[in-house]
């Protein structure tokens, strides 16, 4: 049945002495204010930006693979989440399932959430159990920033593979202007969108959005429901001095749903639209971010920045979520009959001061900072459990049924991890051509776990520390060679959620090396970028031969391509196109199977695919209507790492429309799986494929005042 959607209430690798000040253009913090919402962002290679480093670099000033995706961009290509979006940029994609909250994603042969970092305007939050949950509703994003491989120099641990930087939409100074949106499309979806910003005085300006969705599913008993909220104010106290406060929050019952079984090990394309969860399923996320960031510019060559942030986030699952076919019954056994509950809050601060000056008599800006986190993690579930014994049901006709344990819900862990760290950048411009990007971070991680159960307790500390150094020569205004070196950690599991027994390992040590070339040319009309890259991580997890025992012996290595090309053709063609090869397995890998170690030297690791591509084609036809259509390539990946399972690649092509039909009224038609290709999404195991959205369309009027 159709859901009426309610609107809720819109109430020294660097400098080793100090900096020497010396008459140098001004390194500024970039504002958080834009001039006007109507006026869409656009960002190349030659606009500064905080993806690749807090320096304020262009991507051609910057020795690293980066590249951003504005909130028009997004709305143009068809991406209905934050993962969406970040899949169609070079190397980078989707391997989401319910239970990492559907935001895991794979980049240069390293997956999930302790290799792919996510921040929310350049703050973390510490991932538990394998899960994170917001931010994922593209409305209240204004720019994705993503720095491919080894970042944990600028970030910490947990961003090996890559980092991904979500900044919500800002307030800006001028006109008070509003876009409302109204969107219906297949399985009832519907969307009720508000985006307001400009200035309430002469120092005041504000931005709200807000998004609320709902929808029945493609699959059946798949019926979900999202409010995504972001409010923020901005007070200029001087011309130097600005504050904003703002707060995000997110409450999501997404569509619950772990994936279509194999039958023999084979796909059924007319089991695609069954659900075997239970009838009395429960997914249901909370994530909640208050922030306040003091801007301040101190000196003509001297800033500062300062962002205190909260973070809160209650999860809670109860459902079925493996099925697996039993040949003898010719039925699907129903299992793991789990219910868990996460209770995240983390504070932390973040303060980094800025200067333009002379090194050894060479123009020179160095950034200095200090960072610290305390979060405390608790999960409950009913971990051991136990199912009751077997539900078998009918693959083709199956049973709802309710939730069943002999294992009661109850506390079972609680954790308090501290972070600080100290971290600087550096960059020293050689010569004219030539220029030398360096930097360093020191970490100290101190956690504390708790078991509520048997009353137990588990502490360690664990030491980080990361650099990178990279040359960047400007061939011309327009073309850049660069090369760097640059290493970073992960830990064996998330850093929060360490059992006992994962506490006594040391964090694993990544190694990279990369280079590039970026090019803009046609007057700006078109830019290129290309990247080699070279990854070794070592300290993996190993199975000892003699005492089975795990031991940190284990090796990774990734080697890789990425290219992209942006074009503004004529007659109001634009193209954007990137394409990525990525060969990564284990040189060293035992893992325990059934009491006994099994070499996985050789293999490729699971949810890595060697080859992807994205491509978007747009055209304009006057002032009035735009057409586009974009076809996405995930290559062959692996379900486990025995290279014994594997999903099968894709192609998928969307497409959409859209006509100004007055000055403030917009139409816009997407088309999403046009061919409605029956295809793997992401793989839950070895024997559950979550299956991609079949053809849908969906329908907008944008309302802007």
């Amino acid at each position: 049945m159709s859901r009426l959607i309610k609107l809720h209430p819109l109430a020294a690798c660097l400098a080793v002495t100090l900096p020497v000040l010396a008459d140098e253009p001004v390194l500024n913090l970039p504002s958080t204010a834009v001039t006007d919402s109507r006026d869409p962002q656009r960002v190349d290679l030659a606009t500064p930006t905080d993806a690749g480093s807090r320096l304020n670099l262009s991507a051609l000033d910057t020795p690293a693979s980066i590249s951003s995706i504005t909130a028009s961009q997004i709305e143009q290509r068809n991406n209905l989440t934050v993962q969406d979006a970040v899949t169609r940029s070079p190397g980078i994609t989707f391997i989401g399932n319910p239970g990492d909250g559907g935001t895991g994603l794979s980049a240069r042969g390293f997956t999930g959430h302790g290799s792919v970092m996510t921040l929310f305007d350049g703050a973390r939050l510490y991932t538990g159990a394998g899960t994170q949950t917001f931010p994922v509703d593209p409305w209240m994003v204004e720019q994705i920033d993503v720095i491919r491989g080894p970042a944990s120099v600028l970030y910490g641990e947990g961003a090996t593979g890559a980092v991904i930087n979500v900044i919500p939409k800002k307030p800006w100074v001028g006109e008070v202007r509003n876009h409302l949106r109204l969107g219906y499309g297949s399985w009832d979806r519907q969307q009720l969108g508000l985006d307001s910003g400009g200035s309430l005085s002469e120092r005041l300006s504000y931005r709200l959005t807000l998004n609320q969705q709902a929808g029945n599913g493609w699959v059946d008993r798949t019926d979900s429901r999202s409010l995504a909220l972001s409010a923020a104010v901005r007070f200029d106290a001087s011309e130097d001095l600005s504050f904003t406060l703002a707060h995000e929050r997110g409450d999501a019952q997404p569509a619950n749903y772990y994936g279509t079984p194999l039958i023999d090990g084979h796909y059924r394309n007319s089991l695609r639209k069954k659900n075997y969860n239970i009838r009395n399923d429960v997914q249901r996320y909370h994530d909640e971010w208050t922030r306040l960031t003091t801007d301040w510019t101190l000196t003509d060559h001297v800033s500062a920045s300062n962002q205190l942030y909260y973070i809160k986030s209650r999860r809670h699952w109860r459902n079925a979520e493996n099925y697996s076919w039993d040949a003898a019954r010719e039925q699907l056994e129903r299992q793991s009959y789990l219910q868990i509950r996460h209770n995240q809050e983390q504070i932390g601060d973040r303060q980094t001061f800025s200067f333009d000056h002379q090194l050894f008599g060479l123009p020179s800006r160095t950034l200095i900072g200090a960072e610290y986190n305390k979060v405390r993690f608790n999960v409950d579930s009913n971990r051991p459990y136990d199912d009751l014994g077997a539900d078998y049901i009918d693959p083709w006709q199956p049973a709802a049924g309710w939730f069943h344990s002999n294992s009661p819900t109850r506390a079972q862990t609680l954790s308090t991890t501290h972070t600080f760290a100290l971290f600087a950048e550096n960059r020293l411009q050689l010569s004219e051509r030539l220029s030398l990007v360096t930097g360093v971070r020191r970490d100290q991680n101190h956690i504390e776990r708790d078991n509520l159960v048997d009353a137990s307790r588990s502490d360690r500390s664990l030491q980080g520390g990361n650099w990178r150094a990279g040359l960047v020569f400007a061939v011309t205004d327009d073309l850049s060679l660069y090369g760097q070196y640059s290493t970073s950690e992960d830990g064996v599991d998330n850093l929060i959620s360490l059992a006992p027994s994962q506490m006594h390992y040391h964090l694993t040590k990544a190694r990279q090396t990369e280079l590039g070339l970026k090019q803009r040319f046609w007057d700006g009309r078109g830019e290129w970028t290309l990247a080699a890259f070279h990854i070794v991580k070592n300290k993996l997890l190993v199975a000892d031969p003699i005492s089975h025992e795990a031991q940190q012996a284990g090796q990774q290595t990734s080697d890789g391509l990425e290219a992209s090309v942006e074009l503004a053709l004529g007659q109001r063609w634009q193209l954007s196109a990137n394409a990525a090869l990525v060969r990564a397995k284990f040189n060293d890998f035992d893992e325990l199977v059934d009491g006994t170690p099994q070499s996985r030297a050789g293999n490729r690791p699971a949810n890595v695919p060697r080859r992807t591509a994205n491509l978007w084609l747009s055209k304009s036809f006057g002032q009035q209507v735009e057409a586009g259509i974009g076809a996405r390539y995930v290559d062959e990946r692996y379900a486990d790492t025995a290279n014994s399972q594997s999903a099968p690649g894709y192609t998928v092509v969307d497409a959409n429309i859209g006509w100004q039909l007055l000055p403030d009224v917009r139409l816009g038609l997407q088309l999403n799986n046009l061919f409605d290709r029956a295809y793997v999404a992401s793989v839950f195991s070895g024997e559950q494929w979550v299956m991609g959205t079949p053809r849908s369309y969906f329908a907008t009027v944008d309302y802007t005042f």
